[in-house]
């Protein structure tokens, strides 16, 4: 088939001012998108667009058996980006024990959410104006032994479609600025440059190139700064009515374009659409794997922990071509 792609390099060059959005447009754009009484299993948000024949024609994707982990290392060394670092230490070193066979035992422990460790958040994890989707009131369902509406155990694991939307090598560029915005535009030209649409329950990832900038420039505190979504983006991924959403950053563009609202992606994908968020992937070894595989669609496979009052879980998704 002959390829519709767009060479890479002739992009135009980006708006790197990110549009600032009012309040009202804000709260216009939550109520327009909302889900709010659409699922009767409602905590499981859009996974409940994920039926027995979107797995099927996902996994017909597999055709050469190559695996991509998209998770970043267990990371115990503090940084301006890894402000609570995960824990790691032995607990047992057997190198002499009777009877055999002598053990070595580890424990490790994290404080997950924030932007050093891959991890998936349930719709129990972001309430806006006090309420959680489906319009659950966040202090009714959550307490100090955990959620009990939208967790991650109701989640379970998503296999299905993913996608990779590569705007850095869609663009030509090694990676996309913190700060910079990536608009709706921005994502229909990256599927016509890679030749892949976003369709029905699909998991979206999308790559700016944050690990690539951090591996060749070093850590910086991008919870003040990072190239991610802008709200306007939204309303296309919500047409296209996928199930989950992902980025290698955590998909918020920082700073945010709404004064007062320091998450804004956050606030319309999992509280007004019921649609999951994987924060913090590294995405370099699939944007080469794509690349030398000649497309950008797969076998993805998420498998959070089973925790029953959970707000989510580190993860490390899978893609298998």
């Amino acid at each position: 088939m002959e390829s519709t792609r767009t060479p890479a390099g002739t992009w135009p060059a980006a708006d790197l001012q990110t549009r600032p959005v009012s309040r009202e447009r804000f709260d216009d754009l939550f109520s327009t998108l909302s889900n709010w009484g659409t699922w009767d299993k409602a905590g499981r948000g859009a996974y409940n667009r994920i039926g027995p024949s979107h797995v099927t024609r996902a996994s017909a994707l597999v055709t050469t058996g190559r695996t991509v982990t998209t998770a970043l290392p267990w990371n115990t060394v503090p940084g301006p980006d890894n402000h609570k670092p995960a824990l790691h230490h032995m607990t047992d070193l057997g190198d002499k024990e009777a009877p055999e066979p002598s053990t070595n035992k580890d424990f490790i422990a994290v404080d997950y959410h924030g932007k050093a460790v891959s991890h998936l958040d349930a719709l129990s994890h972001i309430a806006y104006r006090g309420q959680l989707f489906d319009g659950n009131t966040a202090h009714d369902v959550v307490d100090t032994s955990g959620a009990h509406f939208g967790t991650v155990a109701e989640l379970g694991p998503y296999v299905g479609r993913g996608v990779l939307l590569d705007v850095p090598a869609a663009r030509g560029v090694d990676w996309l600025e913190p700060g910079e915005p990536v608009y709706a535009d921005d994502l229909l030209k990256a599927e016509s440059a890679l030749g892949v649409q976003v369709s029905e329950a699909d998991a979206v990832l999308l790559r700016t190139g944050h690990k690539n900038r951090r591996n060749r420039l070093g850590p910086w505190d991008s919870s003040n700064s990072s190239a991610g979504l802008h709200v306007e983006a939204m309303p296309l991924l919500a047409e296209r009515a996928i199930s989950l959403l992902g980025s290698d950053g955590d998909s918020d563009v920082r700073p945010s374009p709404l004064e007062g609202v320091h998450s804004p992606i956050h606030i319309l994908s999992i509280t007004a659409m019921g649609i999951p968020l994987l924060d913090n992937l590294d995405l370099e070894a699939l944007s080469q794997a794509c690349r030398e595989e000649g497309r950008y669609e797969f076998l993805f496979v998420v498998a959070p922990l089973n925790i029953p009052t959970g707000t989510g879980s580190p993860v490390n998704p899978i893609a298998i071509f």
